[in-house]
């Protein structure tokens, strides 16, 4: 891609964003069941969105029935949607996205999942095959929204599926980061929490030559940008990196 194509798309990405932000105006923080979950779109080749569901470690607590892989669902993946559809000829499915659990096969029909709030997964022995065989098949799989100790309880989970795999810390020189934007830097912070952000990976037979199956956003919450990128909540140029990373893990994952 040309300089001046990059610039280009990088313009796309902040005006619209910037007629996002314009459009919810004094329109205050939206409640996230406006349009409720509706179920799974049936596959049908294009592009559609799949996130992973779990019971959470210690059940659902808190002041709202809190299930912690749904945290930005489905603002999050609609607006990441709408920059994709802006940017390239993907012509992705624009409601949401589908929900499966590890262990479902239908997941399978789908290139790529997100699962959010790692520190509280759990799953099944099914479920840990089920994701192992997912990976293994070629998809591929974006951590998100975790920081601190919440590291703990996601390395243990994580090596219930791969129980050889080695989590290897990624920095800009990695293809995933140049797969459509250049990303020159990593210096990104938790959004609330203030931790310097940090990116993992587990490669394809522990061989970073290889494919990236996982990438892991630590001390970090892309999708909370994706969420809120419309409501003029977080600065517009947050949100513009959040979507770069999105973007770019998409159009990884999508050509290996």
């Amino acid at each position: 891609m040309s300089r001046f194509t990059r610039s280009a798309v990088a313009v796309a990405l902040l005006c619209a964003a910037t007629l996002a932000a314009q459009e919810m105006r004094g329109g205050g923080r939206r409640d996230r069941d406006e349009a409720p979950f509706t179920g799974n779109t049936p596959y049908s080749g294009r592009f559609t969105f799949a996130r992973i569901k779990f019971e959470p470690l210690g059940g659902e607590g808190g002041w709202r029935r809190d299930l912690k892989w749904d945290h930005d669902f489905p603002r999050a993946e609609r607006n990441l949607m709408k920059i994709v559809k802006e940017l390239s000829s993907i012509e992705p499915f624009m409601n949401g996205g589908n929900v499966f659990t590890a262990d479902d096969p239908e997941l399978h029909r789908f290139p790529i999942a997100y699962l959010s709030e790692p520190g509280f997964w759990t799953l099944s022995d099914a479920e840990a095959t089920g994701l192992r065989t997912y990976l293994q098949k070629g998809g591929f799989l974006i951590f998100d929204d975790f920081f601190g100790e919440h590291w703990f309880n996601f390395e243990s989970q994580m090596l219930k599926v791969l129980p050889q795999a080695r989590l290897v810390r990624l920095d800009t020189s990695h293809p995933i980061f140049d797969s459509f934007f250049h990303i020159t830097t990593l210096d990104y912070r938790h959004p609330y929490f203030g931790h310097p952000s940090e990116f993992y990976g587990i490669f394809e037979d522990n061989d970073p030559s290889k494919r990236l199956m996982v990438i892991v956003n630590y001390n970090n919450d892309i999708g909370d940008y994706w969420e809120w990128s419309d409501a003029g909540f977080v600065p517009i140029e947050l949100s513009n990196e959040a979507y770069k990373l999105g973007v770019n893990y998409l159009m990884y994952a999508l050509t290996h």
